[in-house]
């Protein structure tokens, strides 16, 4: 007995070593100063993110629910793919965007870049890629993704999105700050982000809008830059927010 309760604390431990190794890098890749691709991948980013969007906006399951709450929500945030790769200690990630409406005008602010990470534990086997959307539906959710990390579930509540029939019916009854839909070939709920780790992506932020030391206060509250690539993206959301 005392060999395997030593067993489960080192198991213990290595876990959570690998946690936050993993919160690390996130924070690494947030840091780390622009490059020549940066641009580049800031922009083919936006880009996947207008048809992530649209897909789930269009998709029978749940574009009804998702286009109501787009209405009375604060923020998007899309990720086109979010991988996971798993053999007993999965590890999950990728890149996605966010953008803020504005209190006062509603209008449509961003897009900031941010990275998506989770470190998840069990008997777990294979990989696969996600596309995930984040309704931020509280002033709480906004201000939390502000930050240069932030822990979903921890920081800022999280919810599954309605989903199927009824769902429409049911999102009345929704308290979370932030709402996560996610779909992986073609099933929703393929990633679980209870638990994720947001972090900015400062590099691209800095590529996209030729500046330094942005903050995602600065795009997404300030609303001081701007790029005309940002463009389609927020049209879109704009008209699918105003029920259109």
């Amino acid at each position: 007995m005392k060999v395997n309760s030593g067993f489960g604390q080192r198991r213990k431990r290595s876990w959570t070593r690998l946690a936050g190794a993993m919160a690390a890098v996130l924070a690494l890749i947030g840091t780390a100063p622009a490059s020549a691709n940066d641009a580049t991948d800031a922009r083919q980013l936006v880009e996947r993110a207008k048809i992530t969007l649209d897909s789930f906006t269009t998709d029978k399951a749940v574009g009804d629910p998702v286009k109501k709450l787009l209405k009375t929500a604060k923020g998007v945030f899309i990720s086109p793919q979010v991988l996971r790769g798993a053999f007993i200690v999965g590890v999950s990630g990728g890149s996605g965007v966010l953008v803020v409406r504005d209190g006062k005008t509603g209008s449509w602010h961003g897009p900031a870049f941010y990275t998506m990470g989770e470190a998840s534990f069990g008997f777990q086997a294979g990989g696969d890629a996600s596309e995930v959307v984040l309704l931020v539906m509280t002033d709480r959710g906004v201000t939390a993704l502000q930050s240069n990390s932030v822990k979903l579930g921890a920081d800022a509540s999280v919810a599954a999105g309605p989903v199927g029939a009824g769902a429409e019916a049911s999102t009345a009854n929704i308290s979370a700050d932030i709402l996560a839909f996610t779909r992986a070939k073609g099933l929703y709920g393929g990633v679980s982000v209870e638990g994720a780790v947001v972090a900015t992506r400062d590099s691209l932020n800095d590529a996209f809008y030729a500046r330094q030391d942005l903050t995602p206060t600065d795009i997404l509250i300030r609303g001081r830059v701007s790029n005309p690539a940002a463009a389609p993206l927020l049209a879109d959301v704009r008209r699918l927010a105003s029920g259109q």
